[in-house]
């Protein structure tokens, strides 16, 4: 089984870079108008996914040289966190 505390940290970061991925997603299907940020739904979640991913991605484009419409932020983000979670669950876990 394992430590409680070692599978609720495992979760809750599981659950943000699931959230991360949604975000991207959305961010993609509102860039080619798949889906219309007037609808009341789809602005809510993009709201609260870009609250609670936008602070963390920031710093990391801030670091990253401009590589024109892509963003790569993301995908280092999640490299980071797993990186963090594992290292987490080896020395302190």
């Amino acid at each position: 089984m394992g430590n409680p505390f070692q599978n609720i940290f495992n979760a809750v970061v599981e659950l943000y870079i699931w959230c991360l991925i949604v975000w991207v997603i959305l961010s993609w299907l509102v860039a080619f108008n798949v889906v219309n940020t007037r609808n009341r739904f789809v602005a809510v979640v993009g709201d609260f996914l870009d609250r609670i991913t936008e602070p963390v991605l920031r710093p990391i484009r801030r670091i990253l040289p401009n590589l024109g419409g892509i963003d790569i932020s993301p995908i280092l983000l999640i490299l980071l966190i797993y990186f963090i979670r594992d290292f987490v669950n080896w020395y302190i876990f």
